[in-house]
């Protein structure tokens, strides 16, 4: 099967989305796929004829996950027609080439639905879930809505625009988050007036947008689900802080225990909330849910992923490990549904 794998892009988890597309390409290949990696921004401006019969290591220029967040203006720069066309050289015309694309995306201009939307009207078969759900999970606002509507348990906060009024506050300490923001990028925890205001200058960076919710102490896990049917709970826990940017992409910053060390009844509460979520939500094919648990054993279900990273740390890789499936096979797994 000729497959485009598609990741980079503008946003702040560029880097994550690059070592997620690496492992897929070498699966796809490992597995006898005719794949290319693709960078959605930046394309490929030589000869595609042939392309996908090629002898060509397309990872080769794509370095390690880096501490802090790309250099998007330097990646911009690059493109100086941008600003009128988000996809890169050739992207469009291979992706209607190969018979199907593995969304490989994080972050926005990927994972908020508009490339899927776009792949949609052009009847690009793709993996992950389709544009009108990539949207709404997305939004951390549309989500917390979509959970309250659903009796869904999920920390209190509320929705902020920049430059908006106050009317009501989250009692400290409370996190802020940008709204559409991932990876935890534009994440701060504030315990005071002072981390607060710093804490929604930084969310701001990233969206005109931010979402303040109480601090749930506790522990942290996750859940994956696939084609409605939950994976074992895997639980994280950072060796310092909380799971930012750095901890989920540095090997070695977290521990990560799957399947969870928790009760029967926890796991499969957990698992039930995570399906209820998923289909709440309206996802399709596979997506990933995080929780916290505070110290009574009260569930929080934080934020759907609709595309989850499949780097060589990644949570989704893990969890379907637990069960025995190997990384090439959950590959195979996601894009037999593209077709569906």
């Amino acid at each position: 099967m000729k497959v485009v794998v598609l990741a980079g892009g503008t946003s702040t988890e560029r880097d994550v989305s690059l070592i997620t597309g690496c492992g897929i390409y070498r699966a796809l290949k490992k597995n006898g796929h005719e794949a290319i990696l693709l960078d959605v921004y930046l394309g490929y401006d030589g000869s595609t004829e042939g392309i996908f019969e090629r002898e060509y290591d397309w990872t080769e220029n794509i370095g390690a996950i880096s501490e802090n967040n790309p250099d998007l203006d330097a990646i911009k720069a690059l493109r100086p027609d941008g600003d009128r066309n988000f996809f890169g050289p050739n992207v469009l015309k291979l992706c209607q080439e190969a018979d199907a694309v593995f969304m490989a995306l994080h972050g926005a201009n990927g994972e908020d639905g508009k490339i899927q939307a776009c792949f949609e009207l052009m009847g690009i078969p793709y993996t992950g879930t389709d544009f009108v759900s990539a949207a709404m999970a997305m939004d951390k606002g549309i989500t917390k809505d979509i959970f309250k509507a659903y009796d869904i348990p999920t920390p209190k906060g509320i929705r902020l625009k920049k430059g908006e009024q106050e009317k009501e506050r989250v009692p400290f300490p409370c996190i802020v988050k940008a709204c559409c923001g991932g990876s935890s990028v534009g994440v701060c925890i504030a315990r005071d007036e002072q981390e607060y205001a710093a804490a929604k200058e930084e969310a701001f960076r990233y969206d005109n947008e931010a979402v303040i919710e109480q601090y749930i102490t506790g522990r942290e896990f996750s859940v994956g689900v696939m084609d409605g049917e939950a994976l074992p709970v895997i639980e994280i826990a950072p060796k310092q802080g909380f799971y930012d940017y750095k901890n989920k992409y540095q090997a070695g910053s977290a521990v990560e225990t799957c399947p969870a060390e928790i009760s029967p009844e926890q796991t499969a509460r957990m698992q039930e909330i995570a399906v209820r979520v998923f289909r709440a939500l309206r996802l399709k094919n596979y997506a990933r849910m995080d929780f916290m648990m505070d110290e009574q054993g009260n569930m929080y279900c934080l934020e759907a992923n609709t595309l989850p990273g499949m780097t060589p740390t990644s949570l989704l890789p893990q969890e379907a490990a637990a069960l025995g499936i190997s990384y090439e096979q959950l590959c195979e797994k996601i894009l037999s549904k593209a077709f569906m």
